[in-house]
């Protein structure tokens, strides 16, 4: 009777060992590619801010021109410079007058009203967000690895309990060696049936 509960528990816990290690290889995978998403993106991210970046400071070469033509009373070219305002510059900046332009109490400039967005500041902030939530689902995927990791270890255990239980001569050793190996494939199988899976 214990040799063929051995040779069973046996038989399951070496499926069960090679099961938990390929788990534990897909997940280490899958977090590979999390990070690897995570760090295109923020490359992505980074590439839209810098556009975004070198925009605004070509619109904030064209205000302060306005403004110098302005303050020189050059009126023609304060509306020729106006007339050739890019979005959202040309609208933040009709939002900016219709708000009081240079008076006090107004916004300091156009690049302070709500209507002055960069698509480029909008799409690196959305990309940023993305590359937040693949790192966070690699530092899952890695936890979820180390876990089949921790349970190739556990039923590996099993496995030696059960290798010892047939080599010992002692009718006590054996249960003892046998029950320990039963108790470990139990806690083992219950963790599998907890653990996500990939296939």
């Amino acid at each position: 009777m214990m040799e063929l509960v051995t040779v069973l528990v046996l038989a399951v816990t070496t499926i069960l060992t090679a099961w938990s290690a390929f788990q534990a290889s897909k997940w280490g995978g899958a977090m590979s590619i999390a990070f690897s998403e995570a760090s295109s993106t923020r490359i992505e991210a980074a590439r839209s801010e810098a556009t975004a970046n070198a925009r605004q400071s070509n619109h904030i070469g064209l205000w302060t021109q306005w403004v110098a033509a302005e303050g020189a009373g050059e009126v023609q070219l304060g509306e020729f410079l106006v007339e050739r305002f890019p979005e959202p510059l040309s609208s933040a900046h009709r939002d900016w007058l219709a708000a009081g332009g240079a008076s006090e109490g107004a916004p300091d400039s156009p690049f302070a009203m709500a209507s002055y967005v960069l698509p480029e500041r909008l799409a690196a902030a959305a990309a940023d967000e993305r590359a937040s939530g693949r790192f966070e689902a690699a530092l899952v995927n890695n936890q979820r690895s180390d876990n089949y990791t921790v349970l190739t270890v556990l039923f590996a255990a099993v496995l030696f309990f059960m290798a010892m239980a047939g080599r010992v001569r002692g009718r006590r050793s054996q249960w003892v060696l046998l029950g320990t190996g039963l108790v470990l494939a139990a806690v083992g199988m219950t963790l599998l049936t907890t653990f996500p899976k990939l296939v």
